[in-house]
């Protein structure tokens, strides 16, 4: 026991990480992860953006990471139409629930707006993304403009959040 705890106080000090942050884990989430599935701007999408086979479902859950965990949620569609136009959609439809842009977003393409202690992303999908991603070839998400909606936030309510 004595060197289960010396190894332990050793990689905190190496690491910065306390015995508590090593042990957090999604414990309790459930509620949170609910809430964010059911935020109505998950399901806000442009005329024409359709709801791609084999994404039904909103993905939701949560993941601990060295101490943080967070939770998620998001939707995928494919829009026929270009990303010009489900941009101008989202930067409406947040602005109108309440969202605000990130200021410290990186201009890769990504949307990103905050509210509260969350953070909603809108990524356009490539090929190798969704290949990376197990999803393989999808002409569908890959043609047009496919893209995800997600929003991830602290299990800690409360937290900053940020793009």
């Amino acid at each position: 026991m004595a060197l289960f705890l010396s190894t332990v106080c050793a990689v905190g000090a190496l690491t910065g990480c306390t015995l508590r942050e090593l042990t957090q884990d999604c414990g309790g989430t459930d509620g949170r992860v609910k809430e964010l599935a059911a935020l109505g701007i998950l399901d806000s999408r442009p005329a024409g953006a359709t709801v791609p086979r084999g994404f039904e479902e909103a993905d939701a859950g949560c993941w601990a990471d060295s101490g943080d965990v967070t939770v998620y949620a998001g939707r995928t569609y494919a829009h026929p139409g270009t990303r010009a136009e489900v941009t101008a959609h989202y930067r409406t439809a947040a602005r109108r629930d309440g969202w605000t842009p990130d200021p410290g977003a990186v201009p890769d393409g990504t949307l990103c707006f905050t509210k509260e202690d969350m953070a909603l992303r809108v990524v356009f999908l490539t090929a190798e993304g969704l290949a990376e991603d197990g999803h393989g070839s999808r002409p569908d998400l890959t043609t047009g403009a496919g893209y995800a909606v997600d929003v991830d936030a602290s299990a800690d309510e409360g937290s900053e959040a940020g793009c």
